[in-house]
């Protein structure tokens, strides 16, 4: 699997790169995180029609640009960089799980506005207290009048910019299994709530459905693998965005060690704060590493993908983790106050820790994927 990119791939990277640093400096996620939107469509609008976010992995029949995860995910490390406040991950994740559920009338009818940005999709995966894979699905589905009509009723929590959404998958269960199905959020029936969370720059959703009418997503009973697929696209989509997290954060603390002078000096040249930052430098350059080589799994799809995924979704939350810690350790008192942007970065990288699975979680993926 090839790790490193391509000039194109380079210079879309500070395409992406420069439309975030005009459009999500750290004022704007501050306005942002303290509306209960959390994002600005008008900015979303322009990413999609400007960059073609949303879209990039989503093929050309159905509306997408056609490119591969490789190119998302530097759009989802760029993001995680500048603290995007957008509905990218959601989109991502929900736009991966129709094309899984190998439904080709429904990728043709609801893809193209997911890549378009119109259509603010995401997937309802779990309820409170339960994993982030197909067990934690608890509702339920059942045939409703004519052949082919559904009712899905039940409740799904830390719903990824469920708010928000105009298109909501739910996998809930049926006679015949586990299966997907897609729900409109207008619908009677729907209803949402707003979550407090850590990470005021990304919103989490509970989401109850009566009765509410759903359109059935690929065959019934065949979700509990699918999901398993999109759980592993999420986790690679998440690890590109933590990778950028821990490098933005060690950037930051970086730069804090070379200007701060104590003593007559820049603390950089204190012993205990050098090795401080090459600890920094090198959980964020494996963590870069291990998301490169997750987004290459998903793209290429090779027969230790499963592993691939789980490897760099625990090391890349450990690394994001530690660099959001160590950033507010190096800054000292100042890193600890609500002015300064560490403290974002710490709670994006905390509240991440746990988004789709915690490192245990993953290594026990991991340990079962290789036999042990």
């Amino acid at each position: 699997m090839a790790l490193t990119f391509s000039p194109e791939q380079l210079a879309f990277r500070e395409a992406v790169r420069s439309f975030l640093a005009d459009k999500s400096p750290e004022d704007e996620v501050r306005r942002l995180m303290a509306t209960d939107e959390g994002y600005d469509a008008a900015v979303w609008a322009q990413l999609n029609e400007q960059l073609g976010a949303a879209g990039l992995a989503v093929p050309e029949e159905y509306g997408g640009s056609g490119y591969t995860f490789r190119e998302l995910a530097i759009v989802l490390e760029e993001a995680g960089r500048s603290l995007l406040c957008a509905p990218l991950l959601s989109s991502v994740i929900a736009s991966s799980a129709i094309a899984a559920s190998g439904d080709v009338l429904a990728a043709k009818e609801l893809l193209p506005g997911i890549a378009q940005g119109t259509t603010i999709a995401t997937v309802a995966f779990t309820h409170a207290g339960q994993d982030w894979d197909s067990q934690g699905a608890t509702a339920t589905a059942r045939q409703a009048g004519e052949a082919g009509s559904w009712t899905v009723s039940g409740t799904a929590a830390y719903v990824i910019d469920g708010h928000t959404a105009d298109l909501i998958l739910v996998p809930a269960s049926t006679p015949g299994g586990l299966s997907l199905f897609a729900v409109r959020a207008g619908e009677d029936g729907v209803t949402r709530s707003l979550l407090p969370t850590l990470d005021q720059t990304r919103k989490l959703a509970r989401l109850e459905f009566s009765g509410v009418p759903a359109r059935l997503l690929g065959p019934e009973g065949a979700a509990a693998g699918t999901l398993d697929d999109v759980r592993r696209v999420a986790a690679a989509a998440l690890a590109s965005e933590q990778a950028g997290v821990a490098e933005a954060a060690k950037e930051m603390a970086v730069q804090y060690a070379k200007e701060r002078v104590q003593f007559g000096q820049p603390i950089a040249a204190f012993q205990a704060i050098k090795h401080k930052c090459a600890d920094l430098h090198v959980a964020a350059e494996s963590a870069k590493s291990a998301a490169y080589a997750a987004a290459a799994a998903v793209t290429e799809r090779p027969e230790d993908f499963a592993e691939i995924i789980a490897i760099a979704a625990s090391f890349c939350s450990e690394a994001c983790l530690l660099a959001g810690h160590e950033n507010i350790q190096i800054h000292g008192g100042i890193g600890f106050t609500w002015e300064h942007p560490a403290h974002l970065y710490y709670k994006r990288a905390r509240s991440s820790e746990f988004l789709l699975g915690d490192v245990t979680y993953h290594r026990e993926i991991l340990a079962a994927e290789i036999g042990l």
